[in-house]
């Protein structure tokens, strides 16, 4: 299994291809791919690549699904005794990643494995034996 630790937004986020994570708002339009450079740790076959702090002509590709709200956090403040109450809330900006791939020094490690999903069969249930009747 191949998957990657990037920073984006502030944030680490482990991911993994053909797979889609909610990130912090990119400037960046819906069905547009987007190319993140900001990889830490880069995972395929159990060979690690560690970076200090990024790793090395490692970059993760991604496609824009859309952009949403999350959900809303009441902020809700009140000082006992001083008739003093504050009710807020806060919806933070999202943007929907869809991953394509994960590639280290310009060799694709995750389409692969997309691939090969894709491609397998499903396994068909089998018939049950029938029997004599009599």
């Amino acid at each position: 299994m191949t998957y990657a630790i990037i920073e984006t937004g502030g944030k680490q986020l482990r991911v993994e291809p053909g797979r889609f994570y909610d990130v912090e708002l990119l400037p960046v339009e819906p069905d547009e791919t987007i190319t993140l450079e900001k990889v830490l740790l880069v995972q395929h076959e159990g060979g690690v690549s560690i970076g200090q702090p990024f790793v090395e002509g490692a970059t993760v590709e991604a496609t824009v699904l859309r952009h949403l709200r999350g959900r809303k956090v009441i902020v809700y403040k009140m000082r006992p005794k001083k008739k003093t109450r504050k009710k807020r809330g806060h919806r933070q900006e999202i943007t929907r990643l869809m991953i394509n791939s994960i590639s280290l020094n310009s060799s694709a490690l995750g389409e692969e494995q997309q691939s090969q999903a894709a491609a397998a069969p499903e396994a068909a249930p089998e018939a049950a034996p029938e029997t004599a009747a009599e």
